[in-house]
């Protein structure tokens, strides 16, 4: 790609915050402690998890780089970021979760394979570029098309980033045309990040922005984009990000049974307490993030410091202080909504939180019940023990 190229090691990575728990060091994926997530409804891009498969990519001239725009349609093209800064420009906020999250807690029931993240593997954007579905329209393709004249039916993103996985090709993901050419979907080619340019880890100079989909369609590092017939054939839709029952094992899994996941579930956590910690008996402020996938606002949050025999429904918010309302204009349909509770705490226990969405999708009691070989989508009651005692515990 001309302006950028994928680095073939580690020499050239960016500075990262020093409060980052790395998970990986080469290639980096780390999260930030669970308290930074809801100290801030925006998540500064410093904080906001890393999610690699290789070596971050380095611009040397922007000027010359480009993005094609190919495959089955009539007019293929190339498109400079001057082109791309021409269409309106929109700002969106969106939680990107990677499909990992939680993955810990799962391997604790049984052995998962994949990056080990606690609950900090999302964060929450204001994302800031043109529209797919208007960049595409500059190419011959109508807004709502379901397919091409030529028969694409998905939209593939190819990254510059290279990865093993890939066999040191690059990574890439695809979504349904439907999808890409719909303006609610809200789906971005993103130059801009809370306000700023994208820094190196985030995409720099321009990534795609799938909103209420797992992390891993939001490409990063944007290439090129092909219209395909059929779903994107590389290793991370067809190899990876799928959903087995927690009967499949590694000696019998067949991939090819399995949908590549996009939605991700209702889901929640709390951030305010870490697991185990030491407090004081009396009341214990409970606060946390919800978020679900598609675009579902969050209809309540429930806690619990009883094991789940009783709950306790949370305040919920976007803005500090002002009531969250599902599926309100004012409200950030893409987004997470912050959750928050005081509760009496007598002697250790643990405290549990659980989300419903507006479809009434609720979170899974038990870990156990989801578990499924890569780790994913670990959506289950977010559970955290605490110890009551006197201050010097």
């Amino acid at each position: 790609m001309p302006g950028v190229k994928g680095p073939s090691d580690y020499s050239k990575e960016p500075p990262r915050h020093p409060c980052l728990k790395i998970n990986s060091k080469e290639p980096f994926n780390a999260e930030p402690p669970r308290s930074a997530l809801i100290s801030s409804y925006v998540t500064p891009a410093d904080l906001f998890y890393k999610r690699n498969h290789g070596p971050i990519p380095i611009v040397d001239d922007l000027e010359r780089y480009c993005v094609s725009i190919s495959g089955l349609i009539e007019n293929p093209n190339e498109l400079f970021m001057k082109d791309i800064r021409m269409l309106p420009k929109y700002n969106v906020a969106a939680t990107l979760q990677c499909a990992g999250n939680r993955r810990t807690a799962m391997s604790k029931t049984r052995k998962v394979r994949g990056v080990g993240w606690d609950v900090s593997a999302l964060g929450n954007a204001v994302w800031g570029g043109a529209k797919l579905a208007d960049v595409l329209e500059l190419v011959g393709i109508p807004k709502l098309s379901s397919t091409t004249q030529s028969g694409g039916k998905h939209v593939e993103f190819v990254s510059i980033d290279k990865c093993k996985e890939e066999n040191g090709g690059p990574y890439k993901a695809s979504i349904p045309l439907s999808q890409a050419t719909n303006p609610l979907a809200d789906v971005l080619l993103a130059y801009e990040m809370n306000g700023e340019s994208l820094n190196r880890d985030h995409g720099y100079p321009l990534r795609v922005v799938v909103p209420g989909v797992i992390g891993a369609r939001s490409v990063k590092w944007l290439d090129s984009i092909n219209l395909i017939a059929e779903e994107c054939q590389g290793f991370f839709m067809q190899k990876d990000y799928k959903m087995f029952p927690p009967s499949v094992d590694w000696d019998k899994i067949n991939w090819s049974t399995r949908k590549p996941q996009m939605d991700f579930p209702v889901q929640s956590a709390i951030c305010s307490l870490e697991d185990v910690h030491a407090i004081k008996p009396g009341k214990v402020k409970v606060g946390g993030y919800a978020v679900a996938g598609g675009g579902r606002g969050i209809e309540r949050v429930d806690v619990s410091v009883d094991g789940g025999k009783t709950w306790m429904e949370a305040f919920r918010y976007q803005k500090t202080g002002i009531p969250y309302i599902a599926d309100d204009p004012s409200s950030d349909k893409w987004a997470w909504v912050f959750f928050e509770v005081t509760v009496d705490v007598a002697h250790s226990t643990e405290i549990i939180a659980k989300a419903v969405d507006i479809a009434a999708n609720v979170q899974p009691e038990k870990v156990e019940d989801i578990w499924n070989l890569r780790g994913i989508l670990n959506t289950s009651w977010h559970r955290v023990k605490v110890g009551v005692g006197h201050s010097n515990m």
